[in-house]
Formats: structure tokens, C-alpha cells, sequence
């Protein structure tokens, strides 16, 4: 078996959680890289969906934004934002919503807004965009992210978008009818919802990661499932059309 990075078996874990019967709402960076690998993988006849109102995008090399020109031209259809947004994702057509952040904390909830105080940041981050509209509306949310107690923290700086809220109940109490994060997928592990806390619980260990490595990256005392099991290695055709995806994004963009 190939040797691969920890950001290589993060993307391919992630990808496998999607099939070609999936309506995917897609964000930009990680999430796209698993949804495409997705798509040219196990899940050929998935709909991926960008928010700039592109429907079934199939592009050759990962888009540097939601108004990237690949996302249009290999689409089968754009539509308007405010009929992707009142139609498509209000409407529930949407399967899957899958999102990065700069924070999660452990009932799943993203901050993308601000690192520090909202007034005064130490950080100003790119903001919500749609993802506060996705974490509500889509039937339910894979988010993706590299692991480390900068993002993994007790407290978020700013909620973003509505994960579990402070627990079970948080989300029907709002009203919202959707799963809300089924999964979290990291570079060290894959997080899903306790069922009955909603509190985030590591339920597989990428392989050659200890728990002890989980929980130095962890800003709140990490929770592990009864049975934890081991995340598949990727496997060489895995590696291979997630490397030359890549490869042809390098290529296009280069170092943008």
C-alpha cells in the first residue's frame, strides 16, 4: 500500500461517506476536494451543488471560489442564488450539506466569523456565507476539518452556524425539523453525534492515530465511543484520482 498524508486519508474518508443518490451542497476547499473525489470515485451520478447556483457541476479541477468558471461551464444548470436558496435548499432537495470551518466545538457547532472578541478580532474570517442556511435546512451536515486545539475549542468565538446547539433538543426547540452534523471528519479521526447527548464521540481512529494524539488536539475533554474502530487506509486508485485531481488544480491555478 502507498504511503499518503494525513490530509490525503481525511479527504478520502470523507468521500466515502457520499453516493451517487446524494444531492450535495458544497463548500469550498476540503469539502469540495471529497466531493469531487466522491464523484469521480464510488459515487458517479452524485448532484453536487455550489452556492452561486450551480446544479450537477462536474469540474475538472477544484474551484477557487463559488464564482469560479469551471463550477458554470461544466454545470448542468445555474440557477439564481435566491431560487438555489428558496427552491433547492429551503425546499429540502438537499441531502447533504458539507462544510469546513476555522472552529467546531463539541456539540458541533462552526464558527467562520471571527477569531476574539466580534468588535476587536484577532482574526477576521470569511464569514457565513450560505453555511448558517445549509446547517439548518440541508437534511443533514458532514463538516471536515484539519484537528488541532485552535479549532477544536471548549468555547467558540462567534456561532456561525447552529450545530447541536448545547445539546439534544437544542434544534427542536428552534424549530428545526433537519439532522443537523451527522459527521466530523479530521486528519486524526471521525466524529459522530452521541445519540442520546448529541455531544461529538470519536468513533474511528485513522490508522496509526492514538487516542492520546485525538485528545492533545482536542480543547475539551474528547469523549470515545465504546467500540472505536479503524478508518480503512486508502486504497492506490483512491490515491491516485485524489492525487491527480490535484495535480490538475495545481496546474490551473497554481500557487492561487
Amino acid at each position: 500500500m502507498s504511503s499518503y498524508t494525513a490530509t490525503e486519508i481525511m479527504t478520502i474518508a470523507a468521500a466515502r461517506l457520499l453516493s451517487s443518490t446524494d444531492v450535495c451542497f458544497v463548500g469550498i476547499g476540503a469539502p469540495s476536494a471529497a466531493c469531487n473525489l466522491a464523484r469521480l470515485t464510488h459515487a458517479p451520478g452524485i448532484t453536487l451543488i455550489y452556492e452561486s447556483g450551480t446544479i450537477a457541476t462536474r469540474p475538472n479541477v477544484l474551484p477557487l471560489s463559488i464564482g469560479d468558471g469551471e463550477l458554470c461551464e461544466t454545470a448542468l444548470a445555474t440557477v439564481p442564488v435566491p431560487e438555489m436558496f428558496a427552491y433547492w435548499l429551503q425546499g429540502g432537495r438537499i441531502t447533504v450539506g458539507f462544510l469546513g470551518a476555522a472552529q467546531i466545538d463539541a456539540f458541533a457547532n462552526l464558527n467562520t466569523t471571527v477569531v476574539g472578541p466580534y468588535d476587536k478580532p484577532k482574526t477576521r474570517l470569511p464569514g457565513g456565507g450560505g453555511a448558517p442556511e445549509i446547517a439548518t435546512n440541508c437534511q443533514e451536515v458532514f463538516i471536515i476539518l484539519k484537528q488541532s486545539r485552535r479549532g477544536f475549542v471548549d468555547r467558540l468565538d462567534f456561532v456561525t452556524s447552529m450545530g447541536h446547539g448545547r445539546g439534544a433538543g437544542d434544534r427542536e426547540k428552534l424549530g428545526i425539523t433537519t439532522k443537523g452534523p451527522t459527521q466530523v471528519i479530521t486528519d486524526l479521526c471521525i466524529l459522530r453525534p452521541d445519540p442520546q447527548s448529541r455531544e461529538l464521540t470519536v468513533e474511528s481512529l485513522h490508522p496509526g492515530v492514538t487516542r492520546q494524539q485525538v485528545a492533545d488536539n482536542t480543547g475539551w475533554a474528547v469523549k470515545f465511543a465504546a467500540h472505536v474502530e479503524e478508518t480503512p487506509a486508502p486504497t492506490a486508485e483512491e490515491l491516485d484520482v485524489l492525487r491527480a485531481l490535484n495535480e490538475r488544480t495545481r496546474q490551473a491555478h497554481g500557487n492561487a
